[in-house]
C-alpha cells in the first residue's frame, strides 16, 4: 500500500503524509470507506506536540463527513481500543509514532471491537484519499464531545485484570512511562495497590517523549532501580503498548522473557489456551523453553496484527514480540504494556519470589539487535548482501541463525542475529550490516 505501513500511517511531521491537509483528507477517506452513514470515532493521542494538530485536523474530517467524535486526549494505544468497545463506536483512531522520536507522528485504526483494520479496510480508505473534500450541510455534520472519564476507564480495566486481593503494600517500584500516554494512568494504578512509587518519564513536555527514556531505552531506570535499591522497574513506551522490566540488581527483561514468565503461569493455572505466538524474531531460547514444558509455539511475521491473526486463527490467547509488544486476549485486543507488567506482578506474588527468580526460567543465548539506514546502498537482493548473509549462517552454524527485514515503522533495516558465542553473534550481524551500509562505522 501508499501510506499505510505495519501499524498504520506514520512519517516525520511537516513531510508527506503526516501533513494537517492528509489528516483530514484521511478521516474524509475513512468515513467515506468504513463508515459511510456516518457513525462514532473516538479519537485517542500520545503526548507529542503535533498530537494537538492532527487531532483537530481529524475531527474536522470526519464531522464535516457526518461523523460523531469523542475526544479522549492523551490516553494509551489499549486505552483508545478499549474506549472503542466501551462506547460503541464504529472506529478508533490513534494518533501517535508509537516509540519514535517526538519529530515523527503516526495514525493507526481500530474497529468496532477493539481490533485494528484488516490490511483490505486500509485499503479501502487509500482508495478514497485522493477523492475531493465533502464537508456535508450543517444538519448531516457531525458533533464533537470530551470523553472526560476516559482514563478513568482504562484504570478501571487494568485494575480488573489483576486477583481482587492483590496488593503492593511494600513493593518499591520504578516507573519508566517516556514522557508519553501513559504518564498519568501507569503511576495512578500502581498506586491504587500500593506500590511505592519511583516515578520517571511523567513530565511530558511535547518534545521528550521516548527521548532517552521508556522501553526502547531502559539504561535510565536500571541505574534508577538500584540507586533506589527498588524491587522492580517498568518502562513503557511512547504509547503505551510495549513494556520493558528490570529487575532490582538492573538487569532487563525483554518481551521474549516475559512471554515465557506469563506463558509459564498460566500454564499452572490452566489459563493458557492454543499456543503461545510469536514472530520471525522471537528468541531460540524462547522457543526452546516453552518446547521444554510442552507448550506449542508458533512464528508469525512481525507485526502485531500478524501475531493477533495467527492466535485468532489458532485459538491462542497470548502473544507478541521480543521488543515488548505483548498480546493476552483475554484481557486486550491489542498490546498493553500496563496490563502486562500487572499480570507479571501478580505471577511474582502468587509464586512470593523476585523477578529476577522469574526470569530463571529462559535460557541463556547471546543476540544482536542493529538497525541500518535503509538509504545506504545496499539491500536485501544485492549480490554482496546475499554474500554476507551466507557467511553469517556459516559463521552461526545450526546452533544460530540471522533474520534480516526491513522495518515496517522506520527507514531502516533491522538485523537480528544469535547463538550460543557473543562473538560470532556480533560478528555475523555487523558483516551483514556493512553489506548493507558500506563505510558505516562498526558498533
Amino acid at each position: 500500500m501508499r501510506y499505510f505501513g505495519t501499524d498504520g500511517v506514520r512519517g516525520t511531521v511537516g513531510q508527506h503524509p503526516m501533513t494537517a491537509e492528509f489528516a483530514l483528507r484521511l478521516a474524509g477517506a475513512a468515513t467515506r470507506a468504513l463508515l459511510p452513514r456516518g457513525g462514532k470515532v473516538v479519537i485517542g493521542k500520545d503526548t507529542r506536540v503535533s498530537g494537538y494538530m492532527f487531532e483537530s485536523a481529524l475531527e474536522a474530517g470526519f464531522v464535516a463527513a457526518g461523523a460523531d467524535v469523542r475526544l479522549s486526549g492523551p490516553l494509551p494505544t489499549p486505552g483508545v481500543a478499549l474506549l472503542t468497545r466501551e462506547l460503541e463506536a464504529d472506529l478508533g483512531v490513534v494518533i501517535s509514532a508509537s516509540h519514535n522520536a517526538y519529530g515523527d507522528n503516526g495514525i493507526k485504526f481500530f474497529k468496532h471491537d477493539g481490533f485494528k483494520l484488516a490490511a483490505g479496510e486500509e485499503a479501502r480508505i487509500e482508495s478514497h484519499i485522493e477523492d475531493a473534500a465533502v464537508t456535508l450541510d450543517s444538519t448531516a455534520l457531525g458533533q464533537v464531545r470530551r470523553v472526560d472519564d476516559a482514563l478513568e476507564r482504562y484504570e478501571q480495566h487494568c485494575l480488573g485484570t489483576v486477583p481482587g486481593d492483590m496488593s503492593l503494600e511494600g513493593v518499591k517500584i520504578v516507573v519508566d512511562c517516556a514522557h508519553g500516554a501513559s504518564y498519568r494512568v501507569a503511576p495512578s494504578t500502581l498506586t491504587a495497590l500500593g506500590a511505592e512509587l519511583v516515578p520517571l518519564g511523567c513530565s511530558p513536555n511535547g518534545r521528550n517523549i521516548n527521548d532517552r527514556c521508556g522501553a526502547t531505552d531502559p539504561d535510565l531506570l536500571r541505574r534508577t532501580v538500584k540507586a533506589v535499591e527498588a524491587d522492580v522497574g517498568i518502562a513503557l513506551d511512547g504509547d503505551g503498548d510495549r513494556v520493558i522490566m528490570v529487575d532490582s540488581a538492573g538487569a532487563t527483561l525483554n518481551g521474549d522473557t516475559l512471554l515465557l514468565v506469563l506463558a509459564l503461569a498460566r500454564k499452572v493455572a490452566g489459563r493458557l489456551a492454543g499456543p503461545v505466538v510469536g514472530t520471525q524474531i522471537s528468541s531460540m531460547a524462547l522457543e526452546r523453553a516453552l518446547q521444554a514444558e510442552g507448550i506449542a509455539f508458533c512464528r508469525a511475521e512481525v507485526g502485531d496484527r500478524q501475531v493477533v491473526a495467527m492466535l485468532r486463527e489458532k485459538g491462542g490467547v497470548l502473544g507478541g514480540e521480543s521488543s515488548g509488544h505483548i498480546l493476552c486476549l483475554d484481557k486486550s485486543t491489542t498490546g498493553d504494556g500496563l496490563l502486562v507488567a500487572l499480570e507479571v506482578l501478580s505471577v511474582m506474588q502468587a509464586r512470593n519470589c523476585s523477578l529476577a527468580e522469574l526470569a530463571e526460567d529462559m535460557p541463556h543465548t547471546e543476540q544482536a539487535n542493529l538497525s541500518v539506514p535503509s538509504n545506504g546502498d545496499g539491500s536485501l537482493g544485492d549480490p554482496a548482501v546475499e554474500k554476507a548473509l551466507r557467511a553469517a549462517r556459516r559463521l552461526l552454524g545450526r546452533e544460530g541463525r540471522i533474520v534480516v527485514r526491513p522495518s515496517g515503522t522506520e527507514p531502516v533495516f533491522r538485523i537480528m542475529a544469535e547463538g550460543p558465542d557473543r562473538t560470532s553473534v556480533h560478528r555475523a550481524a555487523e558483516g551483514v550490516a556493512q553489506a548493507l551500509n558500506p563505510g558505516r562505522p562498526a558498533t
